[in-house]
């Protein structure tokens, strides 16, 4: 009787001990992001601290839902493995749907985001077709490399390029164009506004668009239930005007195209 019971409040603390870490699990919003991805997620010089449109967007969520937000940062090209194993809940970090619609579990697009052309103050380069025989960088893994490249949608833009140059984050990109070792990079709109907003000496824009694109939040392929919770708390942000607010702090401007 003694084993029996000794048995019996083992199965009990192992069955409490489950039952708490599962009750932490659905209380927790882990968040993958890529930390060199300004204005959409970034580590805050001054303070320190994970911040960016997009994480505000997913603090709000988390608060909603009465959610500990974790934000995690990753490695770009180990978003699909951290997604997979279960180490995030989805990736919410400037993520086009576009080319990727059948590998995730999508949110309705929420931002409507053109890929641009960055160039330095008083270049020489002010229409697409001038970047023929200059060297392009772009971040990898991303729809506007995609595009650029064989068979992509912008082939031929590609084509006529000395060089498309992959760097490993749009950070590396921006650096390699202020000293000059390559003449512009294809980007996030949002991305090339923030910088021109923050170094307006340094940067212009293209008013020419290379792709269209739209931004979701990815889950895991096959977590609806996630899904639908996040949308529906993003569109009741959206019908009481905190999404907009959020993002005329960042943009200026309203870039929300969710429906409420």
């Amino acid at each position: 009787m003694k084993r029996l019971s000794s048995l019996f409040a083992a199965l009990v603390a192992c069955l409490c001990l489950a039952v708490s870490c599962a009750k932490k699990d659905e209380n927790t919003f882990i968040v993958g992001f890529d930390a060199d991805f300004p204005p959409y997620g970034f580590k805050d010089a001054k303070t320190g601290e994970y911040t960016g449109f997009d994480l505000e967007l997913a603090a709000e969520v988390a608060k909603r839902n009465g959610w500990k937000l974790v934000k995690k940062a990753i490695n770009w090209d180990a978003k699909d493995m951290e997604l997979n194993s279960g180490s995030i809940d989805c990736i919410w970090n400037g993520f086009t749907i576009n080319g990727r619609e059948d590998k995730y579990t999508w949110s309705d697009p929420y931002v409507d985001n053109s890929q641009v052309v960055l160039v330095r103050k008083g270049s020489p380069i002010v229409k697409l077709a001038d970047l023929a025989g200059k060297v392009v960088a772009v971040q990898t893994d991303t729809p506007v490399q995609k595009a650029l490249s064989p068979d992509g949608d912008r082939e031929e833009l590609g084509k006529s390029f000395k060089q498309l140059v992959i760097t490993p984050n749009y950070n590396n990109a921006v650096m390699e164009l202020e000293s000059g070792a390559v003449d512009a990079v294809a980007m996030d709109i949002g991305v090339a506004k923030t910088r021109i907003y923050v170094n307006p000496d340094k940067f212009d824009m293209l008013d020419e668009i290379v792709v269209n694109e739209k931004y979701g939040i990815g889950f895991k392929l096959g977590n609806t239930a996630l899904r639908d919770k996040v949308q529906k708390t993003l569109r009741e942000m959206v019908k009481d005007g905190t999404a907009a607010k959020i993002s005329e702090r960042w943009f200026d401007v309203n870039m929300i195209i969710l429906a409420p």
